[in-house]
């Protein structure tokens, strides 16, 4: 297998596990577990396996002031809202809303704070993901008597979130590793005295099938092994074809929220999650400027 088809093939497997993230998320917010017992569990778990391989083998200087701001924001903040935000809001609403304001805010945040310019391909697709969100917003406003649900609220913060902890890893030079190890650790020895102390729990021996499965899910895959696949994925076909790969997440987990859930559909929910999706793509792709280096071959001749 050559390195191109070996980098989309972990690309793929990335994209896969982060729709598999949404849906068990969402089980999790369903379940008898709180948002905080889920919270818990996904750093408790990622910090025990990543502490031992920073402290033997690649250690770097963990409690700076930059690597607790990146914690608190894309470690705990953007759990506290996320996860409050999948008890709330049906998978297929949050698969339109996480991956469509995600980008849609890294763009915009990195175009104010690190003042990086952006070609037409990225505002193209930033306007078709506000369209595609804009189709739910029409839906759940005309179903639900002109309001909209908090779940929306709560998952709009936590891509907020998300979208500022992108853009500060980037303008800080946070490498991956450092980033992944910073968010487990720091955000545990943050959380977990206060989850313990004050925060409800219905963690208990009658919910470890609900238990395993985030620990494995949350704790694993969402974190550990999705971050390194995303990372040699990168490496491999660079960031702009992954993020065209990762533009696959609304439609394949927005269609799996349905099948698993038995989420009710519309057309507006369809035409969101598509556009979501062709948006994410437009982001990452490069066919403006092939058009414009083609054009310009063409004007030469």
């Amino acid at each position: 297998m050559s390195e191109t088809k070996k980098g989309y093939a972990l690309g793929i497997v990335a994209a896969l596990i982060w729709c598999g993230f949404i849906l068990v998320s969402r089980m999790g917010g369903i379940s008898a577990l709180t948002s905080y017992d889920v919270i818990a569990i996904r750093y408790l778990t990622c910090a025990s396996l990543l502490l031992p391989l920073w402290w033997f083998k690649w250690r770097f200087t963990l409690f700076t002031p930059k690597h607790i701001a990146v914690s608190l924001i894309g470690g705990l903040a953007y759990a506290l809202f996320t996860f409050k935000g999948f008890e709330m809001a049906p998978a297929s609403h949050a698969a339109v809303l996480l991956p469509g304001f995600i980008p849609l805010l890294v763009i915009l945040l990195a175009f104010w704070l690190n003042h990086e310019t952006q070609g037409k391909a990225k505002w193209l697709g930033l306007g078709v993901i506000a369209l595609g969100i804009a189709m739910l917003f029409v839906q759940q406003l005309s179903t639900q008597g002109g309001g909209l649900q908090m779940g929306y609220l709560w998952l709009v913060l936590g891509a907020a979130c998300w979208a500022l902890f992108t853009v500060l890893i980037k303008r800080w030079n946070i490498d991956p590793w450092q980033a992944t190890v910073s968010l487990a650790v720091i955000t545990s020895v943050l959380y977990l005295p206060v989850y313990v102390l004050m925060l409800p729990s219905k963690l208990s021996v009658e919910l470890l099938p609900d238990i395993a499965l985030q620990v494995v899910y949350q704790g694993v895959m969402a974190t550990i092994i999705q971050m390194f696949l995303y990372v040699k994925a990168v490496q491999l076909i660079g960031a702009s074809s992954m993020g065209s790969v990762m533009a696959i997440v609304p439609v394949v987990s927005g269609v799996m929220a349905l099948l698993v859930f038995k989420e009710p559909a519309s057309i507006e929910l369809m035409v969101g999650l598509v556009l979501v999706s062709l948006g994410a793509w437009l982001t990452h792709s490069k066919w403006l400027q092939t058009g414009k280096k083609i054009n310009a071959e063409f004007a030469a001749k």
